[in-house]
C-alpha cells in the first residue's frame, strides 16, 4: 500500500515533507471544522477523507484518496446537520425527537446515489462507483475530474457569457443526460453555475446531487436553494415537483450563460415578473432560443416545459417545437406567460383580427407572384438574370464552395496554423487568455461550432490558452496585513492568515512572516499563507487559523 503521509489533502498530490503544497498552496496544519471529518480520517478502511470541499442540507463533500486503487476520489458524506450529531468517535447519530426523519433521509441519501451508480455510459454525468457505510452514516465515493465550475470558468471569459455557439456545445450534452437521470426517476433540484463542472476536456459534468429534502423550504433540513436558479415550488409553493423543476433550472443557468447576469428570484418574480431580455442580447441570440428560455423559465409549473425533450426541441428550433413570432425590435423584452386567450369579446375579436390577415396575406401574395412573372419574363434580360446559351444563371455561378467547420478546441494552434486542409478553408482570427483548465496554445474555443457549413475563406475566431500564468510572490513582512490581503487579491492570490500571539501593541495587524516562500513564482489562485500578529492578549494563546468556510450559496 502506498505511504500516504506525504499526499497535499487538497490536490492528492505528494509533496514530500513540505508543510504547504508547492501545486495548491494547502497548509498540512489547516484544521477541518467540526462536525466534518478530521483529515486523514478512513472510511471503511479503503478511502482516505480530505479537505472539506462543500457542504449542505444533507451532507459534506471531501476530496478522497482510494487506499486501494492510489487514485484521488471525490467523498460525499451523509450528515444533515440539522437533525444529526456526531459524537467524539466521530460516529453520527440522530438528535433526540429526529429519529423518523433521520432514517427517511438515510433512505433517500441510499436510493438516490445507488440510482446514480447504475448510470453508466453518460459523459455529463459524474462516474459513481462504490457506496459504503461507516461512522454510523454512509458515505457515496464518485470520480474526481480536474475542472471549475461553470460560474468561475463564465467569470474567467473575457465578457462573462458565452454566444449561443459555445453554449450549444457545453449545454446540450448536459440536457441529454438530465432526461436520462428524468427517466431513471432522478430529479436533481439544485442544477446552478456552482454544481455544473467543465473539466479539462471542455465538457460540462452535472454534480452537486442531494436529497429532495434538502432542495425544499419549509422541511425539517437546512434547504439549499440558489436564487435564481430554483424553481418556486421548492420554496414549499403549492405545485408539484418534478422534471419541469430542474427545467427551470437549466433555463436559469443557460440563461446566466448567454446574457451574463442571474435572473431574477422565483419568488421576486411571483408578484413582479420583470425578467429581461436586454435588446443587445435579442438582436444577437436566434429568436428561438429565446423562445425556448422563455418557455422553460415560466414561474408556474403548468406554464412551463414539461420535458426534457420538449425543450431539445425548442432549443434545436425543430419543427415539432412549439414556437411563439416574437419580434425582438424593442430595447428590452419581458418573458411573458403561456395563457390561453380570453373568452367572449377577446374571442371575438381574435376571429376579426385572423380574417383581416388571413387578406392581407393573400394580397401580399398575388403581388409577389405578378412580381416574379414580370422578373422572369419582360424584365430578365434587363436585369442580366440569365446569359444566353447553356450557361448556368449568374447567381449559381458565383455561389461559394461550402466546407464544414471541424472541432479545433483541445487541438494545438500551430498544428492547426501548419495543416494546410485548414488554411485553405478558412481564416483564423485568434485571441488568448489564461487558463489552468488548457496547456499552452490549446485552443479554448471557436465561435463557430464544428459541423457548420461555411463559405470557404470564412472568418474562425479561435481562443486559445497561453497557459496558466506565474506571479512573483514578494515578501511583504512587516506591512500591514489588509493593505496585503488587498494587493494579494488583486494580483490572482487568495490570502489565509494564521494569527501570532503578540505582546507589543504598536506591531498588531502587521505580517509577522511569509509563510508561504516569498520571491518566489506561483500560479494564480495559489493559497498565500502569512503570519499575523495578533491584538495584544492578556492570557496565553496558541495559533488561531483563519479559515474560509466554501461557499454553497450559488451565484
Amino acid at each position: 500500500m502506498m505511504n500516504t503521509d506525504h499526499l497535499c489533502m487538497s490536490c492528492m498530490r505528494e509533496i514530500g515533507d513540505e508543510e504547504q503544497c508547492p501545486y495548491c498552496g494547502f497548509h498540512a496544519d489547516s484544521p477541518q471544522l467540526a462536525p466534518y471529518l478530521p483529515l486523514r480520517t478512513a472510511v471503511s478502511e479503503r478511502y482516505l477523507a480530505g479537505k472539506l470541499l462543500d457542504y449542505n442540507g444533507d451532507g459534506a463533500t471531501y476530496m478522497g484518496w482510494d487506499l486501494e486503487m492510489n487514485t484521488p476520489v471525490i467523498i460525499r458524506e451523509f450528515l444533515p446537520d440539522a437533525i444529526a450529531q456526531r459524537g467524539e468517535d466521530l460516529s453520527l447519530t440522530p438528535m433526540s425527537g429526529c429519529e423518523i426523519t433521520y432514517r427517511d433521509c438515510y433512505q433517500s441519501f441510499l436510493e438516490l446515489w445507488r440510482k446514480l451508480a447504475r448510470m453508466r455510459g453518460l459523459s455529463a454525468l459524474i462516474l459513481v462507483f462504490d457506496i459504503v457505510e461507516d461512522h454510523g452514516t454512509a458515505y457515496a465515493i464518485s470520480e474526481y475530474t480536474e475542472g471549475v465550475t461553470l460560474r468561475e470558468y463564465l467569470l474567467r471569459s473575457p465578457s462573462g457569457y458565452l454566444s449561443w455557439e459555445q453554449a450549444r456545445i457545453l449545454f446540450m450534452p448536459v440536457l441529454s443526460t438530465l432526461g436520462t437521470l428524468h427517466s431513471a426517476g432522478i430529479i436533481h433540484r439544485g442544477l446552478s453555475p456552482t454544481t455544473l463542472v467543465v473539466g479539462k476536456n471542455g465538457k460540462m459534468q452535472i454534480t452537486g446531487f442531494s436529497i429532495w429534502q434538502a432542495r425544499t423550504a419549509r422541511g425539517d433540513l437546512t434547504a439549499q436553494l440558489f436564487p435564481g436558479y430554483a424553481a418556486i415550488e421548492q420554496y414549499g409553493f403549492e405545485g408539484q415537483q418534478g422534471p419541469w423543476t430542474d427545467i427551470y433550472a437549466f433555463s436559469a443557468v443557460l440563461y446566466r450563460t448567454l446574457i451574463g447576469s442571474t435572473p431574477l428570484e422565483a419568488t421576486s418574480r411571483v408578484t413582479n415578473d420583470r425578467l429581461m431580455v436586454p435588446g443587445k442580447f435579442a438582436e444577437q441570440l436566434p429568436a428561438y432560443v429565446i423562445n425556448a428560455l422563455m418557455n422553460g423559465l415560466q414561474i408556474l409549473p403548468e406554464d412551463r416545459t414539461r420535458t426534457v425533450e420538449q425543450l431539445r426541441a425548442e432549443l434545436s428550433a425543430s419543427p415539432s417545437a412549439s414556437t411563439a413570432a416574437i419580434a425582438y425590435a424593442g430595447k428590452e423584452e419581458t418573458m411573458p406567460s403561456r395563457q390561453e386567450p380570453a373568452r367572449g369579446k377577446q374571442k371575438k375579436a381574435s376571429s376579426v383580427s385572423k380574417t383581416a390577415l388571413k387578406a392581407g396575406l393573400i394580397s401580399i401574395a398575388v403581388c409577389l407572384l405578378l412580381f416574379m412573372v414580370l422578373v422572369m419574363t419582360v424584365w430578365r434580360d434587363d436585369l442580366g438574370l440569365f446569359v444566353k446559351g447553356d450557361e448556368e444563371t449568374t447567381l449559381a455561378s458565383n455561389a461559394a464552395e461550402l466546407v464544414k467547420v471541424p472541432d479545433f478546441t483541445g487541438q494545438n494552434y500551430t498544428n492547426i496554423a501548419n495543416d494546410k486542409s485548414y488554411t485553405d478553408n478558412f481564416v483564423f482570427e485568434t485571441e488568448y487568455q489564461d487558463s489552468d483548465m488548457r496547456g499552452k496554445d490549446v485552443v479554448i474555443s471557436q465561435d463557430i461550432a464544428d459541423g457548420t457549413e461555411v463559405p470557404k475563406g470564412t472568418k474562425i475566431k479561435l481562443v486559445i490558452s497561453s497557459g496558466n500564468e506565474e506571479i512573483l510572490l514578494p515578501d511583504f513582512k512587516g506591512q500591514n496585513y489588509a493593505t496585503v490581503k488587498l494587493k494579494l487579491e488583486e494580483m490572482g492570490f487568495q490570502c489565509r492568515a494564521i494569527l501570532e500571539a503578540n505582546q507589543d501593541p504598536e506591531r498588531a495587524g502587521k505580517i509577522a512572516a511569509m509563510i508561504t516562500q516569498p520571491e518566489k513564482a506561483y500560479k494564480k489562485g495559489t493559497e498565500v499563507y502569512v503570519k499575523v500578529w495578533s491584538e495584544v492578549q492578556t492570557e496565553e494563546a496558541s495559533q488561531i487559523i483563519v479559515t474560509v468556510v466554501p461557499d454553497a450559496s450559488g451565484e
